[in-house]
C-alpha cells in the first residue's frame, strides 16, 4: 500500500477534476489517474508541474518514440521499477518496439536486435539511471552515431526525468494497477 491514501481515479473536485479534464484532450476521454497521479494530486500544483514537464518529454520529443521508450524501459530495469517498465511495455509496443527487443533488454550490448543508435541510447539510460551520471564518452557515442545537440539533450533528460519517477514510485511505495500486472515479471532484470 502506498505511503500516501490513492485518491480516486477520476477526481470530482478542482483542482485535481481540471487536471484530469486537461489530461482527457490529450490522451483520450476514458484516461483516469494512474496510481502515481493518485499519490501526487495530493499536491495539485506539483502535479500539474509535473505533468506539463513529463507529457511534452513523452509527447513532443523531436527523437523517435520507439528509441525513447526502450531507453525508459531499460532506466526501470536499472532502477528496478516495476511501477515504471509495466506502465511503458504496452507503450513501447505500440510505438514499434519488438517482443525481441523487451525481452533482450538485459543483454543489450550483445543483442543482434538493436543497431548502433539504440545501442547508444540504451549507454545513457543504463548510465544515468546507475548514476551518477552519463559519462562524455557515452555523449560522444550519441554524437558518433548522428545524434544532434537536441536529440542529445532529449534523450539525457529523458533518462533523467524517468530516474526521478523511478524514485518517486519507490518512495511512495505505489502500487501497480491490476491491469498493468500482465506487464511486470518481464522488468525484473537489473544491470547484466
Amino acid at each position: 500500500m502506498s505511503h500516501l491514501p490513492l485518491l480516486p481515479t477520476t477526481p470530482q473536485e478542482p483542482p485535481l477534476s481540471d487536471i484530469l479534464a486537461e489530461l482527457r484532450t490529450i490522451a483520450g476521454p476514458d484516461f483516469e489517474f494512474p496510481n502515481l497521479y493518485r499519490v501526487m494530486g495530493h499536491s495539485p500544483d506539483l502535479l500539474r508541474a509535473w505533468i506539463a514537464f513529463a507529457w511534452p518529454l513523452r509527447l513532443k520529443a523531436t527523437t523517435d518514440r520507439s528509441l525513447r521508450e526502450l531507453l525508459i524501459l531499460r532506466g526501470a530495469q536499472v532502477c528496478n521499477a516495476v511501477f515504471e517498465w509495466a506502465h511503458h511495455v504496452p507503450m513501447a509496443l505500440k510505438a514499434g518496439v519488438s517482443e525481441q527487443q523487451i525481452r533482450a533488454l538485459n543483454e543489450w550490448k550483445s543483442a543482434s536486435c538493436f543497431d548502433a543508435r539504440q545501442r547508444a541510447a540504451l549507454r545513457i539510460a543504463e548510465e544515468v539511471s546507475a548514476g551518477p551520471a552519463a559519462s562524455g564518452e557515452a555523449i560522444a557515442e550519441l554524437r558518433s552515431v548522428g545524434f544532434n545537440e537536441a536529440e542529445v539533450v532529449e534523450l539525457v533528460l529523458t533518462a533523467s526525468f524517468y530516474v526521478c519517477v523511478a524514485r518517486f514510485l519507490g518512495s511512495m511505495d505505489i502500487r501497480l494497477e491490476p491491469e498493468y500486472e500482465q506487464y511486470a515479471d518481464a522488468g525484473k532484470c537489473r544491470l547484466a
